[in-house]
């Protein structure tokens, strides 16, 4: 899959992603993950939980949420390609607090229920990236 990313004036960044091989006719979870870390051979838990610079509770449902990785579910059609493009306002590619160059981008097997505690209860990890 790929992924390009870029800063938008009102703040944020604008994730386009294109993903192959993702389970057909579903809906998955979509973060942005603390580690710059994808070990496939880990099922991508290298990548460790979502980012969260202000120590929030995962997700939109929750009161005092979401992570700053937290990003809306996206449907996969039947070809089992994902393209999407996401806005994501808690985030940026410069440095500092909410900065996530050298974090990874994932992608879960099932939807983020956006709250249970600590990550939406989204399933496997199934894509990881690097954000570069």
């Amino acid at each position: 899959g790929s992924a390009e990313l870029r800063e938008v004036p009102s703040g944020g960044m604008l994730i386009r992603i294109e993903v192959t091989d993702l389970p057909e006719d579903s809906w998955v979870a979509f973060h942005v993950h603390e580690t710059g870390t994808c070990d496939h051979a880990t099922g991508h838990e290298s990548a460790g939980g979502h980012f969260n610079p202000g120590s929030k509770e995962h997700g939109y449902d929750a009161a005092n949420g979401p992570h700053a990785g937290d990003m809306p579910n996206q449907y996969v059609p039947a070809d089992g390609t994902l393209r999407a493009e996401v806005l994501n306002p808690a985030v940026t590619l410069a440095d500092g607090e909410t900065g996530i160059r050298g974090r990874a981008l994932m992608i879960h097997a099932g939807a983020d229920d956006y709250r249970s505690q600590p990550s939406g209860d989204a399933g496997d990890r199934l894509a990881c990236a690097v954000i570069e």
